[in-house]
């Protein structure tokens, strides 16, 4: 599997970004998906995963209630919407895929194998 995120770049505190990750493949409703981010000096923590068929989404407590995460299994694709951006959420954000067929959904960046590149996010105060 193959995944190319994008939808990254600079907005103010408050305001709202929406990223989004392209796979390849015939069977990518079989991939749990999940997003993760990386600042600076800081180890990559999890933001967000969905099961295979859409359902059962989780999220770190730190986005609770302003990210949204979605996937289009049709088009290949999984996002994540972001409101109520604030300057702790700068980062590199990266979209991930858990192994095929696997169903559990983690938060453990260890548990994906398959990683995009990642698009950067900047909040301004």
């Amino acid at each position: 599997v193959q995944l190319q995120a994008s939808g990254g770049g600079l907005v103010q505190a408050g305001g709202s970004l929406r990223l989004s990750c392209a796979a390849s493949g015939r069977t990518f409703s079989s991939y749990v998906m999940g997003w993760f981010r990386q600042a600076p000096g800081k180890e990559r923590e999890f933001v967000a995963a969905i099961s295979g068929g859409g359902g059962s989404p989780r999220y770190a407590d730190s986005v609770k209630g302003r990210f949204t995460i979605s996937r289009e299994n049709e088009r290949n694709t999984v996002s994540l919407q972001m409101n109520s951006l604030k300057p702790e959420d700068t980062a590199v954000y990266h979209c991930a895929a858990r192994g095929g067929g696997i169903t559990v959904i983690t938060a453990s960046p260890a548990a994906y194998i398959y990683w995009g590149q990642g698009t950067q996010v900047t909040v301004s105060s």
